[in-house]
């Protein structure tokens, strides 16, 4: 009886090695995203998969809550805001976080039924722009990159209407959500627009767009999308990696194909 006792301890002893073997073999990575359309990181999931490498999704549903949890240890990654947002949170909140990683750009694109090139734009013409804080803004930095007008450069990245200094043509800004400036092209001569809110409304932002923000240019875009990792972790190899699989041409093709020009790859 004995014997046996020590036989069936010995077994459930084996058992919990060899299962405490594999939780360390098997490295899992959980990468936070705002949505549910991650279908390019579907061949970086694959690569890591077959190094024996988990990539876990974590979807949340508030642009607030990924840096949180990236802070606080719940997640090990995050991919779903640009260099601007992050830098603001990070002032805001007090985050120790990192980028490791640029991804794509959405660019803001000008549309019109009226004109074919911002060359045409006459005095007092109107254009719409979005009117939040940070569209609106980014509108207007755009605006200025394109020679139309020129803004206080004390208002940073974020300018409101009201930090133009000047603007030439006396264009008449239209300010509404982000999400109808495209319903507002049959009443103004252009309209900002973002790459999603394009799409979502028939447009094309590389066929369409009369001007499209630029991924580059002299200076680092704000807008461009980052991954970002704490601090403490940015050398490390595993995260290091799931930058590297995700910038390659399988990626591109697929954010090309599903998102049809609304954002353009970075690499």
């Amino acid at each position: 009886m004995k014997k046996i006792f020590c036989l069936i301890l010995a077994i459930i002893l084996l058992a919990f090695a060899l299962a405490g073997c594999r939780e360390e073999d098997d490295a899992v990575i959980k990468l936070g995203v705002v949505g549910e359309a991650n279908e390019a990181w579907q061949p970086v999931i694959e690569k890591l998969k077959s190094e024996g490498i988990t990539l876990e999704i974590v979807a949340f549903s508030d642009y607030t809550l990924p840096n949180r949890a990236l802070a606080d240890g719940e997640i090990d990654l995050n991919s779903f805001q640009h260099y601007a947002y992050l830098e603001n949170d990070i002032e805001t909140n007090g985050y120790d976080l990192t980028v490791i990683g640029e991804t794509v750009i959405a660019p803001l694109g000008v549309y019109s039924n009226k004109i074919t090139d911002l060359s045409e734009l006459s005095e007092g013409d109107s254009i719409a722009v979005p009117s939040d804080m940070t569209n609106g803004g980014r509108a207007l930095k755009m605006l200025e990159a394109a020679g139309l007008i020129t803004v206080d450069p004390e208002a940073g990245y974020t300018p409101f209407v009201t930090d133009i200094t000047d603007n030439p043509l006396e264009l008449e800004f239209i300010e509404v959500d982000a999400s109808l400036t495209a319903g507002l092209l049959p009443d103004v001569t252009a309209a900002v627009i973002n790459g999603g809110h394009a799409v979502d409304n028939g447009l094309i932002p590389s066929e369409d767009a009369i001007y499209l923000e630029s991924a580059g240019g002299e200076t680092e875009n704000p807008y461009i999308n980052v991954i970002v990792a704490r601090t403490e972790d940015k050398d490390n190899e595993i995260l290091n990696k799931v930058v590297e699989y995700y910038r390659t041409d399988k990626v591109a093709e697929i954010i090309a194909e599903q998102y049809k020009g609304s954002y353009i790859v970075t690499w």
